[in-house]
């Protein structure tokens, strides 16, 4: 199947969200997402893993189902699975929020111009090389721009490399070049 042509194609921006933090990425890639999570979030993933078993445990132990020896053990494997995908989605969840400015990000911003800067300077493309052509490119990012806010209902994931993020990237070109200057000068 032949690709449409790409002249054809118009991009629309994402509409900017309001919010009291600053937008690092409207469209976070599940492996930067991951790296950028804090030590708060493994442990409220932790936390939600473990309630989940616990909570199995507990009503057995409050109100027995009586379904014989072996019945119980495969219900809280599955109680285990649950509750470790379940405290993935929140993890992911709450630093997905971060990216999109809606909750205080301050360390991830250092941390996305502190990387972003680095690929500037080492000549590497800001989100990646994709191997897709540019429309699939597209439909990936309008697919999943904003799909962290409804991740508990629909597990949906960026693992497309694109440049359709949503952020101003001249600020990590101007950062690099005043490192540089500051490196040549001094």
């Amino acid at each position: 199947m032949a690709s449409p042509p790409t002249s054809n194609w118009q991009y629309v921006p994402p509409r900017k969200q309001p919010s009291d933090f600053p937008l690092i990425d409207g469209d976070p890639h599940l492996f930067r997402v991951c790296r950028y999570m804090r030590t708060s979030d493994y442990v409220t993933a932790a936390g939600v893993a473990a309630a989940t078993p616990a909570a199995m445990l507990a009503m057995e132990k409050w109100s027995p189902s009586y379904a014989g020896k072996g019945a119980f053990p495969p219900v809280l494997r599955l109680a285990v699975g649950l509750g470790l995908g379940a405290g993935f989605i929140v993890a992911y969840s709450r630093s997905s929020q971060r990216f999109l400015g809606l909750l205080e990000n301050s360390r991830e911003v250092d941390m996305d111009m502190r990387e972003m800067v680095d690929k500037v300077k080492k000549g590497e493309p800001l989100y990646g090389v994709s191997q897709l052509p540019e429309h699939q490119q597209h439909m990936a990012a309008r697919n999943s721009r904003y799909a962290s806010v409804f991740i508990g209902v629909l597990p949906w994931f960026n693992l497309v490399n694109h440049n359709h993020h949503g952020v101003d990237t001249a600020k990590y070109y101007q950062q690099a070049e005043r490192e540089l200057d500051s490196e040549r000068e001094g």
